[in-house]
C-alpha cells in the first residue's frame, strides 16, 4: 500500500536531524495506513515473540527502535511514483482514514467501550482495502460511489462491490490485516464494518467484542461523513439503516449523540 508523498517527506527530514525524535516520528507514521500496517506486519511477527499481537503504533516505534523504523520507511520509500491522478483520488482515503482514526479514539474515550489503542487501529486501517482495489481495477471508486448510493437495509456498500467486482474493499481488508499481523478481532472488524446491520440484529450476545469495536468506528465513520467524502453522497444512507442499532447498543439517544457529534466535529475544526 502507498505511503502518503507528504508524510514520507516529513519523516526523511525528521531521520536526517541530529537526534530523531521517536515521539515525532511515530505520530507521522500513525497517521498513514500504510506505513502503520507494515511496523505492527514486524513487530507482531514471531521475530519478537510478543505474547500477545498489538495494534498501537507508538509502541511498535518503541519497540523497534528509531534505526528499524527509518530503515523501513527507507525501504518503503523507493517502492515507486504514483501518478498524480493517483494521488488525488487517494488523497480521499488517507484524509478519511486519519479523520476516522482520530475520532475513533475520542470516541473510545468518551464512552469507553474499548482502548483507545485500538479504537484508533480500527479507524485508521478499517477501510485499507480501497488503495489495493483502486490498484487492481481503475474505475473502482466509481464502484464504491455507487455502493454507497445503494446502501441500505436490504444492500450493504459492499454488495455492489461483489456484483461488479466478485470481491470487496472489506475482503481484501481483512486479508491485508492478517499480512500485518494485526489481533485477530481488529482483523474481523475490518472484515465486518459494512455487515453492521446483520451484527446488531443479533441479539445472540456472542457479537460483544465485536460490536464494541464496530459501534464506535461506525459512528466515526458517520461524524467524519465518509459517505460524503468516499463515497461521494450526500446522504448517509448506511448510517440511516443501522444508526438506530448502534446508539441503543451503547446507550445514547439521538440528543446525546447530535451533542456528542458536535463537540468533536468542533474539536476536529481547532
Amino acid at each position: 500500500m502507498p505511503p502518503q508523498p507528504q508524510i514520507m517527506v516529513d519523516l526523511q527530514m525528521e531521520q536526517y536531524m541530529p537526534d530523531p525524535d521517536l515521539g515525532v516520528i511515530s505520530r507521522l507514521i500513525s497517521q498513514d495506513p500504510g506505513l502503520s500496517g507494515a511496523l505492527l506486519k514486524i513487530v507482531n511477527s514471531s521475530h519478537y515473540g510478543l505474547t500477545n499481537k498489538i495494534a498501537s503504533i507508538q509502541r511498535a516505534v518503541n519497540l523497534l527502535g528509531s534505526r528499524t523504523v527509518i530503515n523501513l520507511i527507507n525501504a518503503l520509500s523507493i517502492k515507486g511514483e504514483m501518478s498524480d491522478e493517483t494521488i488525488v483520488t487517494l488523497n480521499r482515503f488517507w484524509d478519511s482514514a486519519q479523520d476516522v482514526a482520530n475520532t475513533s479514539m475520542t470516541l473510545a474515550k468518551r464512552i469507553g467501550s474499548q482502548t483507545a489503542d485500538e479504537a484508533y487501529a480500527l479507524g485508521l486501517f478499517h477501510d485499507c482495502g480501497i488503495p489495493l482495489m483502486l490498484k487492481r481495477f481503475p474505475n473502482y471508486m466509481d464502484v464504491l460511489e455507487q455502493g454507497y448510493a445503494n446502501a441500505g437495509p436490504a444492500m450493504r456498500v459492499v454488495d455492489t462491490e461483489n456484483e461488479a467486482l466478485s470481491t470487496n474493499h472489506a475482503v481484501v481488508g481483512y486479508f491485508t490485516a492478517k499480512s500485518w499481523r494485526l489481533p485477530e478481532h481488529v482483523s474481523n472488524a475490518i472484515a465486518n464494518h459494512h455487515n453492521a446491520l446483520a451484527i446488531f440484529q443479533d441479539d445472540s450476545g456472542r457479537n460483544a467484542p465485536l460490536k464494541n469495536l464496530l459501534a464506535v468506528l461506525k459512528m466515526a465513520e458517520h461524524i467524519c461523513a465518509s459517505h460524503r467524502v468516499l463515497g461521494n453522497q450526500s446522504e448517509d444512507h448506511e448510517w440511516n439503516a443501522i444508526g438506530h442499532l448502534i446508539l441503543d447498543y451503547v446507550g445514547l439517544s439521538d440528543y446525546d449523540f447530535e451533542n456528542l457529534k458536535e463537540s468533536i466535529r468542533e474539536l476536529a475544526a481547532h
